[in-house]
């Protein structure tokens, strides 16, 4: 008996959840079971390949403490498309910054093996204090 595309869909999003997880735990080599090694990144400009992308993204420096918010998931088949809000502590002011995402996921025998997204890299810079308020002209 066949799994229906319900189960697929349910499944994989479970995975999914389990890997925006590890933005929590920073347990990375959970990734080796949800994350293909070759995995295809797309995002912000970068075209890559390789499981050190999402391990880098976990491991930023600066940044403690992840609080991952999910704000909204549809899961269907071998896709996973995610908005999410991430809550970091600043190691440097202990403030806590915000940054909103949205991600699709494509996983493949209930691994990761491609992502497509943008998060609000500029507006959790902003926070920081590490770029102007106002985007300058142009």
């Amino acid at each position: 008996m066949s799994d229906s595309a319900g189960d697929v869909g349910q499944r994989n999003a479970e995975v999914v959840r389990r890997y925006l997880r590890v933005f929590e735990t920073k347990e990375v080599a959970e990734f080796e079971e949800l994350v293909a090694e070759d995995v295809l990144v797309h995002g912000a400009g970068l075209h890559g390949r390789g499981r050190h992308y999402p391990e880098g993204a976990v491991l930023t420096p600066g940044l403690s403490n992840c609080r991952v918010q999910v704000d909204d998931l549809c899961a269907a088949g071998d896709r996973v498309t995610v908005a999410f809000t991430l809550t970091y502590t600043h190691d440097r002011s202990g403030r806590d910054l915000t940054m909103t995402g949205l991600k699709s996921y494509r996983l493949r025998d209930g691994r990761i093996v491609e992502f497509w997204g943008e998060t609000d890299l500029y507006g959790l810079l902003r926070q920081a204090g590490l770029v102007p308020e106002q985007i300058p002209p142009f």
